[in-house]
């Protein structure tokens, strides 16, 4: 069996300063440090952007505004993702999730609460099966008709309908409620700026929505693409991993899917770990690792049926020593459509 190298971060950066030392009594766990220059960095930067641009809307200063916005998006939603499964903030600050986490999170394409609503009360709980409304089992996971029409189509136009229907059926009405005040409020928002130009209201709120959500619904694809059809319920064969990769470090080991769909809480310097002292039980399982890629790189693959690409970044971990043909069999086969009739169309946030 192959042993892995990890260039992937197991630690956060150590306190440097007066602003790490102020936030490390506002927070519960030292390791989310990081979290802390995220929010408060992009606050500043979003407010004063989003500023000019409704001053002076311009084609400059909304390519400044985009170009922070794309540099920025991944750090800020994994942040989010992060904080959606661990509380974040020691009681007493409870209250800073909205200014540093939920109202920052309009300017990144982010209805406030949507995202934990969507991840946390719905897609977690049912990992992917039946009734997972952003569930891939049923789609041809190669298929850019499959992913644009049948998956995203479907999200953006009937997801909010969905979502809403299913935390209604199962009782989830904490969940659902907040939900819906986010919503009430993101539409709030922008109806009363779109008043004040609805140039830069378009923008910084569709614009960034229609973008963020695309990037997730593509990173979902990536992250359940790959399906053991006999056993499409076990983390270890209807998820993948990703290390050594750029993205793991700037979005805190997010590559690290089948980890975090094993123990969603798990913290995330602590993914790494786990691979590495549970590498048998991923070889056995026959799980799929890359290494040195990222989601979105592996949704463009599967879209262009680069199947050669993903093979040239698979990762050994056990004594089988496919060949590069068999490897590309092997990644076929777990893209293919699981059909069940019961089935529901994909959804979503």
């Amino acid at each position: 069996m192959s042993s892995l190298t990890f260039t992937d971060p197991t630690n956060a950066p150590p306190p440097t300063g007066d602003f790490d030392r102020f936030f490390l009594r506002l927070i519960r766990d030292p390791r989310d440090l990081p979290f802390a220059r995220v929010q408060v960095l992009n606050l500043v930067v979003m407010l004063a952007l989003t500023t000019w641009l409704y001053i002076d809307f311009n084609l400059w200063n909304s390519l400044l505004f985009i170009a922070w916005y794309g540099r920025q998006l991944g750090p800020y939603t994994l942040m989010l993702h992060n904080v959606s499964h661990r509380k974040y903030f020691r009681v007493d600050y409870a209250w800073l999730d909205w200014p540093l986490i939920a109202i920052l999170g309009m300017f990144f394409g982010h209805v406030p609460n949507g995202y934990f609503a969507h991840h946390v009360g719905m897609h977690h709980p049912e990992n992917n099966l039946d009734d997972d409304l952003s569930s891939t089992m049923h789609l041809q996971r190669d298929s850019a008709w499959d992913f644009f029409v049948h998956y995203l189509g479907h999200f953006l136009f009937l997801g909010g309908r969905d979502l809403s229907g299913y935390l209604r059926d199962r009782s989830r009405d904490k969940i659902l409620r907040r939900w819906r005040i986010g919503t009430a409020l993101w539409f709030v928002v922008v109806i009363g700026l779109a008043f004040v130009s609805w140039q830069a209201t378009l923008l910084v709120f569709g614009f960034t929505l229609l973008v963020t959500r695309t990037a997730m619904m593509s990173g979902n694809w990536a992250q359940h693409a790959f399906v053991d059809a006999t056993q499409p319920d076990n983390c270890y064969v209807n998820s993948i991993t990703c290390i050594n990769s750029t993205y793991n470090k700037r979005c805190f080991n997010d590559g690290y899917h089948i980890s975090h769909h094993w123990k969603p809480a798990r913290h995330w310097t602590e993914h790494p770990k786990e691979l590495k002292d549970n590498i048998e039980a991923y070889a056995e399982a026959d799980a799929i690792i890359f290494r040195k890629l990222d989601y979105f790189a592996i949704w463009v693959f599967l879209m262009l049926k680069r199947y050669d690409k993903l093979a040239d970044h698979y990762v050994t971990i056990d004594e089988r020593q496919r060949s590069k043909e068999e490897i590309i069999e092997l990644l076929k086969d777990r893209t293919r459509r699981i059909e069940q009739p019961d089935l529901v169309a994909a959804g979503a946030f």
